[in-house]
């Protein structure tokens, strides 16, 4: 006679081990998923600081007086470069029909979620405006505006106060900066990325600066450079200069 218990029993240890061989197999799909996951969002870590870094452009800075360089991959839509001496800002300087167009676009017309420093679209290209705005990105290690945070501190800024302001594909025109403040402000509090507000941006620089240079030699032309706080939110880094004709 067939003993039914001992049956039970084998098909019961035969199901159990059918159920571990599918919980490892379910654990190590899990685990090469995550594995995936890791690995990618270390690949675009490193992509995105890479692309910030990217230096290649240097290259083909305009020198005034001479001519572009006819291979020179960077778009028509570059209107000036702009340098801060002794820190990582020197770039070209793009500008769009709007705003949002160099978010992720770098100076070579290609996607980069580092995008590219840019001139606020409502500005005229030769920087005649008395208040011209500039925007990028707020980068890891100090790359594209990144660099302004050091800004906060007065003794930097004091020590970091002077640039250059090449406009034109082919430099034909060069300004001094003298950068002399540097503001938090919350965009939708004031208006100090309007270009046509320059008397806000005043205002807000005699009433609100946490690191203001007083010995700069103060002029009508000013720039500001803007960049996000943190990833998410309203409030925005602006560094000003005076632009010395």
């Amino acid at each position: 006679m067939k003993d039914v218990r001992g049956q039970k029993g084998y098909d019961m240890r035969r199901f159990w081990i059918r159920m571990n061989i599918l919980y490892e197999k379910l654990m190590f799909f899990i685990f090469l998923v995550a594995l995936l996951i890791v690995s990618w969002g270390l690949y675009d870590a490193w992509y995105v600081y890479n692309k910030a870094n990217d230096d290649s452009y240097l290259r083909y800075k305009p020198v005034p007086g001479e001519s572009v360089a006819e291979d020179m991959p960077i778009t028509d839509d570059m209107v000036a470069w702009i340098t801060i001496d002794d820190t990582n800002i020197d770039y070209p300087v793009m500008q769009g029909d709007n705003n949002m167009e160099y978010l992720n676009i770098n100076p070579y017309g290609e996607y980069s979620l580092s995008g590219s420093i840019f001139l606020d679209s409502r500005n005229s290209a030769d920087f005649s405006d008395e208040y011209s705005i500039l925007y990028g990105h707020h980068m890891e290690h100090g790359a594209m505006f990144g660099a302004l945070d050091d800004f906060l501190d007065k003794r930097y800024l004091e020590n970091h106060s002077t640039g250059t302001l090449i406009v034109g594909r082919d430099g034909s025109k060069v300004y001094d900066l003298g950068v002399f403040a540097c503001v938090k402000v919350n965009i939708f509090d004031k208006k100090a990325l309007d270009p046509e507000a320059l008397d806000v941006a005043k205002e807000l620089i005699s009433k609100e600066t946490s690191a203001i240079n007083t010995s700069i030699t103060k002029s009508s032309h000013i720039l500001v450079l803007s960049t996000c706080v943190e990833p998410v939110s309203t409030n925005r880094l602006l560094v000003f200069c005076y632009v010395y004709e």
